[in-house]
């Protein structure tokens, strides 16, 4: 019988499967990627140099005669650092400005969303390289920019969160026996306001893989020779008429991980909205 079921599930929904499948594999790779590409990412051959992929290179080689398979493998690690990094800053500092303008209201939460209006007032990649050129360059500081210029988005949305569930009747009868307010946030209000944001965690590692990686091919995120990703693209971008694996291969990893990830997210979103 169990096995039916979920023979069931994965016809139903094969496109989640292999999204799921795909990024146990990505975080394979960013927790042990010697298991996967045993070779060392900075050493090349040079007389391998700018061969197309084959059975012995599965992504051909770069310029300097580098398994790029390698270099892709092993920087899983630095990209999807960064990008955690980027969404747990975004998470903690949003979830905490939503979270108090919806519980406390009044002026706070006046002074509070006049702050997120002016962050969505500003582009989020104007606003990453305003930050990174106060911060520095590196990998960790390109993280913190895209963190603080995704604030606005889960922010609104604990607040609209926050305010709904204060409103229900479970609330009210906490206050009416005498509930501390710091209990009343803790025990009710938070858990119950959650769901949605973490939802919204889940897309936004998507974006925030494509902002990482967008700030790494202009060259803000770690130095040469490390393999992210984005700077995997921008090594390749003047080889791309005769070798067009440098770039189209090291893409299809960022573009296949962001597409599972909305995948996930969009599964979250309709198991918490029929959960409610």
């Amino acid at each position: 019988m169990g096995w039916r079921r979920v023979a069931g599930f994965v016809g139903r929904r094969p496109g989640l499967v292999v999204s799921v499948g795909y990024l146990a594999l990505v975080l394979f790779a960013a927790f042990a990627p010697g298991v996967l590409a045993g070779g060392d990412p900075l050493a090349g051959v040079p007389a391998l140099r700018l061969r197309p992929p084959s059975a012995a290179h599965p992504f051909g080689t770069d310029y300097l005669g580098r398994d790029l398979f390698t270099r892709v493998v092993h920087g899983a690690s630095l990209s999807l650092r960064a990008t955690v990094i980027a969404v747990a800053v975004a998470l903690v500092v949003g979830g905490v400005i939503g979270l108090l303008a919806g519980f406390v209201g009044g002026w706070v939460d006046e002074w509070l969303m006049r702050f997120v209006d002016t962050l969505l007032a500003i582009p989020a990649v104007l606003l990453s390289l305003a930050l990174i050129a106060a911060l520095g360059y590196g990998t960790t500081k390109v993280a913190i920019a895209v963190g603080v210029a995704s604030v606005a988005s889960f922010a609104r949305v604990m607040r609209a969160e926050t305010m709904r569930i204060r409103r229900a009747t479970y609330v009210e009868a906490a206050r009416a026996v005498g509930t501390r307010w710091y209990a009343t946030l803790g025990r009710h209000v938070l858990p119950n306001a959650a769901g949605p944001v973490l939802v919204l965690a889940v897309l936004e590692f998507g974006l925030a893989i494509l902002q990482v990686s967008a700030l790494s091919f202009l060259g803000y995120g770690a130095p040469p020779p490390a393999p992210e990703w984005g700077a995997l693209i921008a090594d390749g971008r003047n080889y791309l008429a005769t070798s067009w694996w440098l770039c189209a291969l090291p893409g299809f990893a960022i573009a296949a991980t962001v597409l599972s990830v909305n995948r996930v997210s969009r599964a979250l979103d309709g198991e918490w909205t029929r959960g409610t």
